[in-house]
């Protein structure tokens, strides 16, 4: 188990703090049902500062290797996670307008007093994770790479050459 580490979100960002270092993933225990493998690191790094209307933001990065299973051959599957996300820490929603809610650009979090900085990561990892990962170029279980694939209206080309 990885000791938690905790920030003060108004603070960190207001006075632009700084924080990088390793997780290892088998300590991502919410991200451990969707691996082959738990071993390795990832490296990530929070950088405070100050956004739009003055409020307290991170830039969170995450770099690493993770070991998803392919959801077509169930193989492992290897997925470089680059992950860079633009968090930025309001006191409540009636606080964003219609424009800060449509831009993709970032993302807003509640202000917390002690952010537990792992589980923003997790978070962050499994949002940015692909819906159905798989390789681009497996075959489904049992079936064989050069059994040629026979369309369905293969047939229909038959009867119309017939006429």
């Amino acid at each position: 188990m990885s000791r938690r580490v905790l920030i003060d979100s108004l603070a960190f960002g207001q006075e632009g703090g700084s924080l990088q270092g390793e997780l290892q993933v088998a300590t991502l225990t919410r991200l451990l049902d969707l691996l082959t493998a738990s071993a390795g690191c990832l490296t990530y790094r929070l950088e405070g500062g100050v956004g739009n209307r003055n409020r307290p933001q991170v830039l969170l990065q995450v770099d690493g290797v993770l070991s998803l299973r392919c959801q077509r051959c169930l193989e492992a599957l290897e997925y470089r996670l680059d992950l860079r996300s633009l968090l930025e820490f309001v006191d409540g929603d009636g606080d964003l307008t219609q424009e800060e809610l449509e831009d993709d650009s970032r993302d807003f979090l509640p202000a917390q007093k002690d952010l537990d900085v792992v589980a923003l990561i997790e978070d962050e990892i499994l949002l940015a994770l692909p819906t159905v990962p798989r390789h681009d170029d497996c075959v489904l279980p049992g079936a064989a790479h050069d059994e040629a694939i026979l369309s369905p209206f293969s047939v229909l080309a038959g009867l119309q050459s017939r006429s």
